[in-house]
């Protein structure tokens, strides 16, 4: 599916970037700044071509057709839904993913 798709962060994803932002500046705030700057950029580019980003190894286990974008040591895990791109979550790349780790929180 190629044009134009709008991307949506869940509250969830944006409280890990959040998190994210907070131990990185525990060493280097301004670094802490430019990353999450950098990685919103390249979540904001999932408006074209989502689908480049390869599914999750997880994705069977979910039974949905999460993908994920790699950033560093970060992945953002998302769903494609028609013209949607929606972030559900931004891990550490080390951890494992489970249905409770998508959950959203109320708004």
């Amino acid at each position: 599916m190629a044009g134009k798709f709008r991307v949506e962060i869940t509250a969830t994803a944006e409280a890990d970037v959040a998190e994210i932002w907070e131990y990185i500046a525990q060493d280097d705030p301004d670094a802490a700044s430019a990353f999450v700057l950098r990685m919103e950029k390249q979540i904001g580019a999932l408006e074209r071509l989502p689908e480049r980003c390869a599914r999750v190894p997880e994705s069977r286990l979910l039974g949905e057709r999460y993908r994920h974008l790699l950033f560093g040591q970060y992945r953002a895990i998302f769903r494609i839904t028609g013209n949607r791109v929606i972030v559900m979550r931004v891990l550490h790349g080390a951890r494992l993913l489970d249905t409770k780790l998508l959950e959203d929180k109320p708004g």
